[in-house]
């Protein structure tokens, strides 16, 4: 995290060099100058001290001290900019505002001088010590890495990989068989067989007990087992396989080779296998789902997604490996659950748990419940559950510094709590974790990196949106106790809960704080001058204004995250508008009714949301936020309806905008005209859209070739949405389409969306034939259709929909008939039919849709529904293959449902 540090601040302090030259004094620039090549010159290095901290205390407090100096120049940096770099204003105002500001900054220039100086004198001390350490401990260069694993990591990594050999470890069988029928299935050619899932789930375990198994001894004369660390040399990897061949068929390995260097080593392997391809197997274990991948090209290779285990099975093991058999005394079953239940089925966490609570006294609950609450402590100490700590953090430990970050920061959240990535990638962005890439907006940066996090099996997700991107996160219990650990060492996170009795235990100067619940010992906290970030969860405090206006009092000037989401909170403290460096303000859910004009004084902000808020109209002043990216605004009304609040007439000023949703167009005939203006809009909500300004609009969408979700809801249910105009040019990277009113016809222009995903129709009450403008489009993968067709009958053509995944009809209340053509939605995974009461069948054809696994009926016909619930009749056969089925109704204001 030092690398990160650093990384971060010599960016800063080139910025800062360019922008404040005329502010700067000679003495000050050269100091600045000097901290910036001293930290440059050592950044290699810390790669270097990274990988050895956990074994070398002296390194650990240089890091420390690295970080720490980083953070206190990044501080003062701040505080210079916000002192001589805000006033602008003209006029005799600003001219006596100028003077005064120049009197006052004579001593500010002095502090800030003094804490420049102290600086660098640290800075020369961290600089000679650098020097020693380098010469000590820079023993090797690992590439693009960040870091590494122990010299003898071969034997360790494997040795405890296979901890899980200690216990008789259970649901590892059906798996077991899979993989051997895929080993030996009749292939004449040579087949890759891919494992792949996060550390601790039993990947190799399970390939030893395949590659072990006699079947597979009889099958291949030939075996080789090699073991892969992180720090491997190729060298030695290919010249044990050679030996271990060579052993197989009982050869001598020619001579020749001991004197082979690198390629000639492969090409001697490659000639090897070349001769004996016939029917060969590769199996392999990796924690990257991008080496699976890439490992198996051809289309009769196989990867198999390790999964945690179920419940059951996880409760198997843990009896096993904690009573010796499946008994579980029942003075014990309750605590022993809750332990388990951190596990999360991770096989190597329930057997070294397991093994810790086989020493623990069985009539003493106290001793297990303490186990319970100490458990992110228990991974600190010694024995199996260290070994789980290591193993899980060589994920950790081989991530590039900046990635590093992102991880860390996932501290941050509550034990169990998903996590919204359009929430934790705006953060990234506020932290600066997210460095630029030439063409790529860092949003698209950001979303990289969380996809390789979840590429690596470090973070898993909860929930992908009906498109397939990742709608909720999470990370692993015993993981995230790592990481939460890993934060609090190196002060990058801390966390305070309400089972915290004070503030006692945070370090000098928290640069991120995370307060859980509420406490009232929170407000007291004196600590807070150095916070960069402010998240809270679950603070119900119904005095939350005050308790907040204290927390704020205590001087966090330079705070850029401030997360308030759900709090009780009525209005904005007067605090909030002095934090002048804040990029992040999220106040979803809360209680607030009015945002002032002085939001303007917030200049750095970047993220805003107000979703859920009593907020119904944005001030004038907001148009001075000029470099926001993201403006949340919407909430729910009657009838579940989305709207959007009244925009200042000028939010075209607003041009670096990036998302904007959702804003009301019946106030201000020129607001459609506007949002033309915004060309870097990625997702645009407009509620109450006249018919009169559809053509504007239309004419407005067409500069914003960079959109890519579009919802437009008329300003009544009934209202018209005037649609039909051309848009030039065409925005074909939109990928979601929502139209909530009515429509004439489907937009012409609907029909050359090759990007398009997903389609959602509210209200739109067409009279004509809907589906032949949208059956063609390549990448549709999503329609939902509410009271958006009054006809009898749909039709879904021969041959249409290649690529549809999900379909919900509701509200068709003419439709009596659907009928699915010849080859028509072949991907086809999931139907929903809901209150569409003429219709007594099945579509017709639905039996053809052989991926069909889920299939959704609410409030449809009794007459259906009778003949489904007859397991004889011609209906029923024909989704008798369907995996599930689930029949619903509405009473007494729940949906009621069962599964047929």
């Amino acid at each position: 995290m030092a690398e990160n540090s650093v990384a971060f601040l010599l960016k800063e302090l080139s910025t800062f060099l360019l922008q404040q030259n005329t502010n700067l004094g000679s003495g000050l620039e050269k100091d600045v100058q000097f901290i910036k090549d001293e930290l440059g010159s050592m950044r290699a290095f810390l790669r270097d001290a990274e990988a050895k901290e956990d074994d070398v205390y002296e390194l650990q407090e240089w890091l420390r001290q690295v970080r720490e100096v980083a953070s206190d120049t990044e501080d003062v940096l701040d505080e210079f900019e916000m002192k001589f770099g805000c006033h602008h204003a003209d006029g005799l105002l600003g001219r006596i505002k100028k003077i005064f500001c120049s009197v006052k900054n004579v001593r500010v220039r002095y502090e800030i001088s003094s804490r420049l100086k102290n600086i660098r004198s640290r800075v020369e001390d961290i600089s000679a010590r650098h020097q020693r350490y380098q010469s000590t401990y820079s023993t090797f260069r690992r590439g693009s890495s960040s870091s590494d694993a122990t010299e003898d990591g071969t034997s360790y990594v494997r040795g405890n990989a296979l901890l899980v050999e200690e216990a008789k470890l259970v649901g590892i069988n059906e798996p077991k068989r899979e993989l051997i029928s895929r080993v030996l299935a009749d292939d004449s050619h040579l087949k890759v067989i891919s494992v792949v899932g996060m550390g601790g789930l039993g990947k190799t375990t399970l390939v030893k007990r395949v590659y072990e198994d006699p079947t597979v001894k009889r099958k291949f004369h030939c075996h080789a087992w090699l073991t892969i660390s992180q720090t491997f040399h190729m060298k030695v990897i290919l010249k044990d396989l050679i030996q271990q061949l060579h052993n197989e068929i009982r050869e001598p390995v020619p001579q020749q080779v001991e004197w082979m260097e690198g390629n000639q080593l492969r090409a001697f392997v490659k000639d090897f296998l070349q001769e004996r391809s016939y029917s060969s197997r590769i199996m392999l274990t990796t924690r990257i789902a991008d080496i699976a991948i890439g490992s198996c090209i051809e289309s009769r290779d196989y990867i198999h997604e390790m999964k945690p285990l179920p419940v059951e099975e996880s409760w198997n093991l843990f009896c096993i490996k904690t009573f010796g058999d499946n008994c579980c005394p029942q003075n014990l079953e309750d605590v022993s659950r809750r332990i388990l239940s951190k596990c999360k089925g991770l096989p190597l966490a329930i057997v070294a748990i397991g093994g810790l609570l086989a020493l623990k006294n069985k009539s003493k609950l106290d001793e297990w419940e303490m186990t319970h609450r100490s458990l992110g402590g228990e991974l600190e100490g010694i024995g199996k559950l260290e070994k789980v700590k290591n193993i899980l953090l060589l994920s950790y430990n081989d991530l590039p510094f900046f990635l590093k970050s992102c991880l860390l920061y996932i501290s941050i959240y509550p034990e169990d709590q998903k996590m919204d990535p359009e929430l934790l990638i705006p953060r990234w962005i506020a932290e600066g974790f997210i460095h630029e890439k030439k063409g790529m907006t860092t949003t698209e940066v950001a979303l990289g990196y969380l996809n390789e996090l979840v590429n690596r099996s470090l973070i898993q997700v909860a929930e992908f949106y009906r498109d397939g991107g990742i709608r909720y996160c999470r990370v692993h219990d015993i993981l995230r106790e790592i990481i939460l650990t890993k934060s609090r060492e190196e002060n990058f996170v801390n966390v305070a809960s309400s089972c915290s009795r004070d503030c006692a235990r945070l370090p000098d100067k928290p640069r991120r704080l995370a307060i859980h619940g509420y406490n009232e010992n929170h407000q007291e906290c004196k600590h807070f001058r150095h916070l960069r970030s402010l998240v809270i969860f679950g603070y119900t405090d119904p005095l939350f204004n005050s308790s907040l206006s204290k927390i704020l009092s205590g001087g966090p000037k330079m705070l850029k995250v401030l997360h308030l989401e759900g709090a009780k909170l009525t209005n904005i403290p007067k605090e909030v508008f002095q934090l002048f460096r804040l990029k992040f303000l999220n106040l979803r859910d809360t209680g607030v009714q009015i945002i002032p004009p002085c939001i303007g004084k917030l200049h750095s902000l970047e993220y805003l949301n107000l979703i859920g808020t009593k907020v119904r109209e944005l001030p004038v002043g907001i148009l001075q936020l000029r470099k926001l990216r993201i403006l949340l605004v919407y909430h729910i009304g009657k009838d579940f309806a989305l709207c959007g609040v009244k925009p200042p007439s000028q939010i075209g000023n607003l041009l670096f905008l990036e998302i904007l949703h959702s804003i009301d167009a019946d106030h201000d005939k020129t607001l459609v005209m506007e949002i033309g203006k915004l060309t870097q809009l990625r997702k645009l909500g407009i509620s109450k859209l006249r018919k009169i300004d559809g053509a504007i609009l239309c004419s407005s969408l067409g500069k914003l070739t960079n959109l890519r979700q579009l919802c437009v809801n008329s300003i009544k249910e009934d209202d018209t949405l005037d649609l039909l105009h051309p848009i030039s040019p065409t925005p074909r990277a939109l990928q979601v389409l929502e139209l909530g009113g009515r429509l004439e016809m489907i937009p012409p222009w609907v029909a050359s969306l090759q990007n398009l995903t997903t389609i959602q129709l509210f209200g739109s009450r067409l009279r004509h034939d809907l589906l032949e403008s949208l059956q063609s489009l390549p990448n549709l993968v999503d329609v939902s259709l509410n009271n958006a067709y009054e006809g009898e009958e749909l039709y879904f053509m021969a041959g249409g929909f290649q690529k549809l995944k999900r379909l919900e009809l509701t509200r068709l209340q003419k439709l009596k008939c659907v009928r699915v053509g010849d080859r028509a939605m072949p991907c086809l995974h999931k139907l929903v039919m809901a209150e569409c009461k003429l219709v007594e069948k099945l579509p017709w054809g639905i039996q053809n849709l052989n991926e069909l696994k889920s299939l959704g009926l609410a409030d449809m016909s009794n007459e259906l529904i009778v003949k489904l619930q007859d397991k004889g009749s011609e209906e029923y056969q024909k989704i008798a293959l369907v995996s599930e089925v689930v029949i619903a109704n509405w009473k007494d204001g729940k949906l009621w449902k069962r599964f047929l």
